[in-house]
């Protein structure tokens, strides 16, 4: 299923993602939210990345919650990375911080810090619904287990050899040096970097592509040349 918006927000401001979501919603739009749409037992990280991959547009709940949350960082720096538009919605008058600045100084805002915050959730909605409309629909990605689209066949040089499951596939990196890697992703990118790491190594059998590969998913110069050099530290 695909999906329309991807909330953004600090978990101390809920109570507003609650009321986004259900104007939102009530318009057709559809929407997902943490904590509700992640399952029980699902990976946090790996949920919102497939939410992200299904979704046109990122609504940013900003706050000076959102504005110190790592995790609302790493979202935005996510959905820019994959080409989501990110509409922020303030509802606190702060000073918007550097990490932020860096991925949508530039994005048209709207304020919800005084007035009537109905009337706030009414020209979301509308803003919303404008934006959709000029987007291009978002591809809607398949179940876990479902059998490719018609007209489509898996990749012969992804296909595991005839008879062996594709989960006896594994690259040739040791584990120590793989969860190095991980580790090293993780002090960038957060929790995040278990499921970056678990995709890449699809379509990256050698520690050097893998590396590179990784490297790609980091925005900021600075930070990709540390997760860089520590790998090559770990040898």
């Amino acid at each position: 299923m695909s999906l329309d918006v991807f909330l953004s927000h600090s978990h101390v401001d809920k109570v507003f993602a609650d009321a986004i979501c259900h104007r939102l919603e009530a318009a057709d739009i559809r929407c997902w939210v943490a904590p509700r749409d992640i399952r029980p037992s699902e990976d946090w990280a790996e949920a919102i990345i497939n939410a992200m991959d299904q979704a046109r547009m990122l609504v940013l709940i900003f706050s000076a919650s959102s504005n110190s949350s790592p995790q609302v960082r790493r979202e935005v720096e996510r959905a820019v990375n994959k080409g989501l538009m990110v509409l922020p919605f303030r509802i606190e008058n702060v000073p918007l911080s550097k990490s932020l600045e860096y991925f949508i100084s530039t994005q048209h805002w709207l304020d919800a810090i005084t007035g009537d915050l109905e009337d706030h959730l009414t020209q979301l909605c509308s803003s919303v619904a404008m934006l959709l409309e000029r987007l291009p629909p978002a591809a809607a990605s398949p179940q876990p287990g479902a059998p490719p689209a018609f007209g489509t066949q898996p990749s012969a040089a992804n296909a595991p050899p005839q008879g062996m499951p594709a989960a006896a596939i594994t690259p040739a990196i040791a584990p120590a040096v793989l969860a190095a890697i991980e580790q090293a992703l993780a002090q960038e990118l957060g929790p995040i970097a278990r499921h970056l790491v678990r995709r890449a190594l699809l379509a990256a059998p050698s520690r050097q592509q893998l590396v590179a590969a990784l490297a790609l998913e980091i925005d900021d110069s600075a930070e990709r040349q540390r997760f860089v050099a520590r790998c090559h530290a770990a040898g």
